[in-house]
């Protein structure tokens, strides 16, 4: 058990595009950041959450009232992060209802207060994130900004910008040594993602996300998540066309899902809050089973638009937006959600088993 007594209290002040002022305490970094403000509705996961590559150029709020009060556990020196889902912190800034002064639990080393200052991430509490989150929730996600002082920052719309290519890994990795060889391409790719594949005993051939995916020799191709507008990235769809063209197994996950359905020739579009919890439903077309999946996505592959040949695979039971496709008789698949949890329920990590049986 940990304690941090909080001896001074300086303010800061979050500000929405649309004329909206929340004013707050700092924790953290005491630093202004910009970004797009979305909130998450997770109970527990908070490293694994903050970690999460998809979050680049966000300020995430989190609806949950007891952030931090388990602190942080440590980062390993190995190549593959044990408690993270990353190796540093993805999100702009945070905003939580209340400072966890103290916390307790048998793998943190500090609170969040000070991994948050490590990376350099400012953090606002005493906010209401209730109010904060009706208001995203009716308006839809916007713009917003963490202002300290007298520091002003402009706002920030990530949706334009190559987030990608600021979380993809720099150069070739390669891990395992099993028979059969998967191309994992990294859009900012969880750690859990790599895990799972090795867990299942194969050879995984990591590459950046514009990688040339005919350098490598491969059985199948794993499309990883990652943050972001999915139109934006034409030469990552480029890559996906040639990779179906071919008719390798693929299986994409969350950015790698809308990356292949751009390849097919569908179309995605902007939710109005999007879908970041581990508790959202999902049902399976043309059956009564359901699963509780983690998520965390702004974007969506529009139903209608897949072309002759896909099928829609898995329906959000919230909004009934897609969470999944696969071809009718060609060995590609995709989910919205993300099997490999992380935080969340792994109902659905036979998603892998299920690509892995076409390589």
């Amino acid at each position: 058990m940990s304690s941090k007594k909080n001896t001074q209290k300086q303010r800061g002040k979050l500000i929405l595009k649309n004329g909206d002022i929340f004013e707050g305490y700092l924790f953290g970094s005491y630093k202004s950041v910009a970004g797009e403000v979305v909130f998450n509705t997770g109970m527990v996961g908070y490293p694994e959450t903050f970690t999460d590559p998809s979050y680049k150029g966000q300020i995430l709020v989190m609806t949950y009232p007891l952030i931090g009060n388990y602190g942080v556990p440590p980062l390993n020196d190995d190549d593959i992060p044990e408690f993270f889902e990353s190796k540093e912190i993805q999100v702009s800034g945070l905003i939580v209802s209340e400072e966890s002064e103290t916390y307790s639990h048998w793998s943190a080393v500090e609170s969040l207060s000070d991994w948050l200052k490590r990376y350099n991430v400012p953090g606002l509490y005493g906010i209401d994130t209730r109010m904060l989150t009706r208001i995203l929730r009716e308006h839809g996600t916007m713009l917003g900004k963490i202002e300290v002082g007298e520091e002003v920052v402009e706002f920030y719309n990530p949706d334009v910008d190559n987030l990608i290519s600021k979380v993809t890994i720099p150069h070739v990795e390669k891990y395992g040594n099993g028979k059969k060889r998967v191309l994992l391409i990294d859009c900012g790719c969880k750690k859990s993602i790599l895990t799972n594949l090795l867990q299942r005993n194969v050879t995984v051939i990591r590459v950046p996300y514009d990688y040339d995916v005919e350098k490598e020799n491969y059985d199948g191709v794993v499309i990883s998540n990652g943050p972001g507008n999915p139109v934006v990235y034409k030469q990552l769809v480029a890559s996906a066309k040639k990779l179906i063209q071919k008719q390798v197994p693929i299986l994409g996950i969350c950015m790698g899902h809308q990356i292949l359905a751009l390849a097919a020739g569908a179309k995605t579009y902007k939710l109005k809050y999007g879908h970041r919890s581990q508790n959202q439903p999902v049902k399976e077309i043309g059956t009564n089973k359901c699963y509780i999946t983690s998520q965390n996505h702004s974007f969506a592959v529009d139903t209608k638009t897949l072309p002759r040949g896909w099928q829609p695979w898995f329906e959000n039971l919230n909004d009934y937006s897609n969470e999944g496709m696969i071809h009718e008789k060609l060995p590609f698949r995709s989910v919205q959600f993300h099997p490999e949890a992380t935080p969340g329920p792994v109902d659905t990590s036979f998603i892998f088993d299920e690509f892995l049986k076409d390589v």
